[in-house]
């Protein structure tokens, strides 16, 4: 019999319930333990300090001068060993009885804090020979925002984060990219982890979070193999401590506001520029004078109306709020954490509140998460993580883009919103561009989305068979699925005629239920098996991991996604002086054709504490660390661009062109064949190297760390160049080769001066891409060629009238803009519109040929990807008094204004707040061309004349707090009380002038886009 997933993951439940039952221990019996303990050189330790976690009689012993103590426990105790300049040691009260305990003594980054996970295991900060850089969760701010990406922007060395697409509630998108860019063929995400499951974390809740850390080197992304490429954003969940029981409650308030949104033209303006736009176009001027004051004076609202859509249709600010409880605590047999929260996030769309529903966006989220670690005995521990989410969102049917493009691009003078006889004011020409009518009888959707979560694992000790051996089984099922339900609604549309009629466009209908749907549906589940060994031999530490794994991957109508692979590590270091790690991953994938799926992923980094040596002895003063570190290794990337699934197989499409047979001359269906399969096609090879350094000085007040960094990665998919002749095309070949190189550093300091707690801290990111192999077109001009150049582009998100949304890298190169014919006689002729005028934009004839076509388009280097990214920031305690900030910002991107300037269609006379800056013979050093009506192509052409820079800093966010006394709290029964109050995206320092966009995502706010938010929040921190 065939089990279900759901069923499958039941009877495990109840397997480990029946292990728990068999072999568990009966946590109220009373024993007296008596142990010694001793040091990592096995000398007695004396004056250990011993206690029983949580023990409300506060029972505590001291180790004899032979290490011994003896103490009365029961079963379900842990017992904490304490001593200064030695680790902190918890065990189990029942598995300590007679035993030979050892502490170890603490090292600079070997102390019970620094703890960095890897793949499948975890080391002292110490032994990490790797390029890590890790931030743990008390070290972020609280922020009401839907997602965390708002949350640690900034803080980590080596990883850019940025908005790349909608902000709206519940869709808000932005993408990382780790170091840089070595390869075109797309942005290169990194691979996210949690709890070493791929998953998206950005909807969690920071409380869920421990750690986020960021793997750029070979060292931990072999262990991927062809997967992380582009490296790694590995994210811990918080577990439960044996050692505290701890309740916390989170409360916060908000309100959002758009950091940037259009200003529409009044109608007076509007009417006025139109009239010019006409005018440059051969017309003639279509408002007269009638009507240019009567918008002046708004004596007719309904003729001549005055309408300002967002302030009517907006709200300057939003609320948003979050409420997180979570509880977490444990014993000797079981260790929980539970955490419960709830988010929301209301729209910033103002009316469309109707008797049957409510059309402004909202969001909602609900985040549960438990993870469970089951001691069963002394050989076998069992871990349960269980986590769901469910988010509502709301939204007017008419859909965002459609509504904010009615309220930004509308003219002013458009229609009247409401008639004399109350209908929806529309025209032949905006028809249904009422946002009134598409908020209040357009009807409302709700999405529904249902996450569930699920980890089971369980470590085994194998000390029988070999000493320091164990195995371990994990697996995970996700499953998601949306559910979309709401009304439905049409509406109709008013004019009032010159004759008192009214013209009508569409039909109105009453409000109905929206039929249900269900989208979305997937299934994820990962399985890894496989052995440590962890032992210790005098100055020699061996640890070693091996992992078998598999992911299936399915969403309804298409076929399964496959993952396989086999992952090995070993460890070895000598006298916690020296360290060396050997990874390798064996990884396949479907993307290739059968016999070419496996490739071997080899990686090596070592590291070498000098400050440990002899040599060094006289920096001891201010020197507490020093280790260098390098690695060197392959890893691959199996996306292969824009290539068809499983584009080594030949396919054919029905042809609706077909063929003609018979007299009739009757086309009848037939196939074509597409692009040619490409059998050899392969993953992309990146070879990383890293060196560096950590330091710690000054009695470990100065942290810093720094890396060189460099990338080649080969393979690349690029362009087949087939003779025409063949009359077909290739999909892909494997004949590209790119690379980045740059370095990276991070510095904290941490001192107490008197009262003030002190903590500043900084990280920089500088990197450089370059082409080094793409097949392009023959005989192409050296200043066309991509070859030698950075892998660069400008994000282009909306589509204008001569160009489609999208990357641009190649262009114009602008020389201003004409002021008279005759500079225009003398010129080469541009052949990108019908004529050309004083106020048109001038190009350089790069070929020198006389005229500006195509031909005189040139690669440039301008790019969204920033050569540098930074953030620094500081802590400050004084007393009960806490405050935070970041200020966090890029250098060397690049931004494109067209699609704002240019922004509109031929119904609003592409006209726009920027229009008012369009050149003019009164006005020749305006920094906009002519406004035009038609034959607008010389203008709207990509050329550089659009790019600005898109450097930038920003106040990320400030955090100010205030905890209450320790003897009040005391009195309320509490441990902690703080409030704070904070802001997110707060001030803005740019290199745009006076223009009104934002350098990280100048879309937002105008054409069709939800504008990127700044919140200001106040919340409590209960501690029990």
């Amino acid at each position: 019999m065939k089990l279900s997933k759901s069923k499958y993951i039941v009877c495990l439940l109840f397997l480990w319930m029946a292990v728990l039952q068999a072999y568990g221990q009966n946590p109220d019996e009373q024993i007296a333990v008596k142990a010694k303990v001793l040091d990592q050189d096995n000398k007695p330790l004396a004056g250990v300090v011993v206690s029983i976690q949580e023990d409300k009689k506060n029972r505590t012993v001291n180790t004899d001068a032979n290490g011994d103590f003896s103490l009365d426990a029961s079963t379900s105790d842990v017992l904490v060993f304490k001593m200064v300049g030695y680790g902190t040691l918890t065990k189990p009260a029942a598995e300590i009885n007679n035993k030979t305990l050892m502490l170890k003594k603490t090292l600079v980054d070997a102390g019970d804090d620094d703890l960095v996970y890897i793949p499948f295991g975890v080391r002292k900060r110490r032994e990490v020979s790797a390029s890590i850089s890790t931030i743990t969760a008390e070290h972020l701010p609280q922020i009401p925002s839907s997602s965390l990406t708002n949350v640690f922007t900034g803080r980590l060395a080596g990883l850019n984060i940025y908005p790349s697409g909608s902000q709206q509630p519940g869709y808000d998108v932005s993408s990382f990219l780790i170091r840089g860019r070595s390869s075109y063929n797309s942005n290169q995400e990194p691979l996210v982890l949690v709890d070493g499951i791929e998953r998206s974390f950005t909807s969690m809740d920071l409380g869920e979070i421990e750690s986020i850390s960021v793997f750029k080197d070979a060292a931990t992304l072999a262990w991927y193999g062809m997967y992380a490429a582009n490296g790694v954003i590995y994210v811990k969940t918080k577990r439960g401590s044996a050692t505290a029981t701890k309740v916390t409650f989170d409360a916060q308030a908000g309100l959002q506001a758009p950091m940037r949104i259009t200003s529409p033209l009044d109608s007076y303006t509007y009417a006025t520029l139109y009239n010019e736009a006409s005018i440059n176009s051969g017309g003639t001027a279509f408002y007269d004078a009638t009507a240019l004051q009567a918008y002046q004076t708004g004596s007719d609202p309904i003729k001549y109306p005055n309408n300002n859509f967002v302030k009517d249709f907006t709200k300057a600010v939003a609320p948003t709020q979050r409420y997180v409880a979570s509880v977490s605590g444990g014993n000797a047999f079981i260790k929980y954490y539970t955490l419960l929260s709830a988010y929301q996030q209301g729209g910033f769309y103002k009316g469309g509140y109707n008797e049957t529903y409510d059309a402004n966006t909202n969001f909602t989220r609900y985040n549960l998460r438990t993870n469970i670690d089951l001691h069963v005995n002394k050989n076998l521990d069992v871990a349960l993580d269980i986590g769901g989410r469910i988010t509502n969102l709301t939204f007017p049917n008419q859909g965002t883009a459609a509504f904010l493009n009615a309220v930004y691009s509308t003219p002013a003078n458009a229609f009247p919103v409401i008639n004399p006889d109350g209908s929806y004011g529309g025209t032949s020409i905006f028809q249904t561009s009422n946002p009134k009518a598409m908020l209040e009888a357009r009807g409302a959707s709700t999405d529904l989305v249902r996450n569930m979560i699920a980890t089971i694992s369980a470590r085994q000790k194998m000390d029988g068979i070999l000493k320091g051996l164990s195995a371990e089984v994990f697996y995970a099922y996700d499953i998601s699925g949306a559910y979309r339900s709401g009304f439905q609604q049409t509406y109709a549309t008013s004019e009032l005629l010159p004759t008192g009629l009214y013209a009508t466009y569409g039909t109105a209908n009453k409000v109905d239920y929206l039929p249900n749907s269900f989208s979305g549906n997937v299934r994820k589940s990962e399985f890894w098996a496989g052995f440590d060994y962890d032992r210790t031999f005098g100055n020699h530490d061996i640890k070693f991991s091996a992992r078998t794994s598999r992911q299936i991957y399915a969403t309804f109508g298409n076929l399964d996604i496959r993952r396989e692979g086999l992952s090995g590590r070993l460890t070895y270091g000598f006298k916690q002086r020296y360290f060396m790690d050997l990874t390798a991953g064996y990884s396949g994938s479907e993307n290739f054709a059968v016999g070419r799926r496996f490739g071997f992923f080899p990686a090596v980094s070592a590291g070498w504490i000098v400050s440990d040596e002899d040599f060094m002895k006289g920096s001891a003063s201010f020197l507490d660390l020093l280790k260098i570190r390098g690695s060197y290794g392959l890893v691959g990337n199996d996306a292969i661009g824009s290539a068809r699934r499983f584009a080594f197989n030949d396919f054919f499409a029905r042809s609706t062109t077909g063929y003609t047979f018979g007299t009739g001359y009757n086309g009848v269906g037939g196939s074509g064949q597409l692009a040619l399969a490409n059998p050899y096609l392969t993953w992309e090879k990146a070879r990383k190297s890293s060196i560096g350094f950590d330091a710690k000085m000054f009695k470990q007040s100065v942290a810093i760390s720094a890396d060189y960094f460099h990338e080649n990665r080969k393979d690349l998919a690029t362009s087949s160049l087939l003779p025409n002749i063949l009359g077909q095309t290739l999909i892909f070949v494997n004949e590209g080769e790119a690379s980045y190189k740059g370095f990276e550093a991070d510095i904290h300091y941490n001192k107490k001066l008197g009262a003030i707690n002190l903590n500043i801290f900084g990280n920089y990111t500088y990197q450089v891409s370059k082409i080094l192999a793409i097949n392009e077109a023959a005989n192409l001009p050296e200043y066309q060629k991509s070859l030698g150049r950075p892998i660069t582009s400008v994000i282009s998100p909306a589509a204008t009238a001569n160009s489609s949304a999208g990357y641009i890298n190649s262009m114009l190169i602008s020389n201003g803009i004409f002021k008279t014919q005759a500079e225009i006689d003398a010129a080469p002729v541009q052949l990108f519109s019908r004529s050309v005028k004083p106020g048109d934009i001038r190009y350089v004839d790069q070929n020198g040929d006389g005229i500006i076509n195509d031909l005189d388009r040139v690669k440039t280097d301008f790019n969204f990807v920033p050569k540098s990214v930074f953030g620094f920031g500081a802590g400050v305690s004084v007393k009960n008094f806490d405050l935070n900030f970041l200020l966090q910002g890029t250098l060397g991107s690049s931004i494109t204004i067209q699609q704002l300037v240019n922004a509109g269609n031929t119904n609003n006379g592409f006209l726009n707040q920027f229009s008012v800056d369009r050149w003019t013979p009164e006005n020749p050093n305006a920094p906009f061309p002519r406004l035009l009506l038609s034959d607008r192509g010389n203008n709207t052409v990509n050329s550089d004349f659009w790019i600005r820079s898109g450097d930038f800093l920003r106040l990320k966010n400030v955090e100010l707090g205030y905890t209450l006394p320790t003897a009040l709290t005391k009195k309320l029964k509490l441990q902690q009380l703080r409030f704070y109050v904070g802001g997110l995206n707060l001030l803005t320092w740019d290199k745009l002038g006076n223009l009104p966009i934002d350098p990280e995502l100048p879309e937002s706010g105008y054409n069709s886009s939800y504008p990127y938010m700044k919140i200001y929040s106040f919340g409590l921190n209960l501690k029990f």
